[in-house]
């Protein structure tokens, strides 16, 4: 059995369990669906520094340049920043996965405010515990994004690409496939357009092509050290941890959503 292999089957029971969430049998009405969107976008921001993290360590983005070596990784995460920085729309604009993640909370009337204000602090340089509290940013989301800040600031690039793969791009095809076999409503075909192209498109690219590449840039990084696949699976343990405490935090939420609903009708 391979190091992968025997890596995928440790991580199994947590990925079932992420695989059947209830998280997915409570998204049945557009409310519901806002609320994971207002929840799940600090999620899709987040990505960003994990994919930017491997991108410095794995590549040269340094002037004047030099080579690095590593064409094949290389190409692989600058592909991935290609897409996620500037793929195309459904109506053929460029723009970034996050952007199409923000265009499809406007359709579903989600709330843009919270991840906007975080945005913008962020971008004018206060920490990211500073930009939490501006916007009194629940625990477990800011949990979620302290792991991964901790993920990158190790500059292990192979735990970096663990986070990157067994925590993001390798179970979020199973993810989505979820969301959008849950997620259909009576009104669902205009009012889900955006999102289902969101989902469709991520389900495209990570199924087909980023999840088995990743999967073999993590045995490339790690190569033949023991010390470095421990780390690997230790690192891909949490992020699946920490993506269920994320995963029951808006379940919880939508519940209490739904909850209050009753009790005003």
């Amino acid at each position: 059995m391979s190091r992968l292999n025997a890596i995928e089957l440790q991580l199994n029971p947590l990925r079932d369990q992420l695989k059947s969430h209830h998280l997915y049998s409570t998204l049945s009405n557009m409310d519901d669906v806002a609320v994971f969107m207002e929840k799940h976008v600090f999620a899709v921001w987040d990505f960003m520094s994990l994919l930017k993290s491997l991108q410095n360590h794995l590549t040269n983005v340094n002037v004047p340049w030099t080579p690095k070596g590593g064409g094949a990784t290389a190409r692989f995460i600058n592909e991935i920043v290609m897409a996620e920085e500037s793929d195309i729309n459904e109506l053929g604009i460029p723009m970034s996965h996050y952007e199409m993640y923000l265009d499809a909370m406007h359709q579903v009337k989600a709330d843009t405010s919270a991840i906007n204000l975080f945005v913008n602090a962020i971008e004018n340089g206060n920490s990211i515990e500073t930009a939490a509290k501006r916007i009194d940013l629940e625990a477990p989301i800011l949990e979620f994004i302290q792991f991964t800040m901790e993920v990158v600031n190790s500059n292990k690039p192979h735990c970096i690409a663990s986070a990157f793969t067994f925590g993001r791009e390798d179970v979020i095809p199973e993810i989505f496939l979820e969301i959008v076999s849950q997620s259909q409503t009576k009104d669902n075909d205009q009012t889900y357009g955006k999102l289902l192209y969101y989902l469709n498109r991520h389900i495209e690219l990570d199924g087909d092509e980023h999840g088995p590449i990743s999967l073999k840039m993590v045995a490339e990084l790690c190569g033949e050290d023991t010390t470095k696949w421990e780390e690997v699976l230790e690192t891909a343990k949490d992020a699946l941890k920490f993506r269920l405490k994320l995963w029951d935090h808006i379940t919880e939420a939508i519940i209490q959503l739904n909850v209050k609903e009753v009790q005003n009708t």
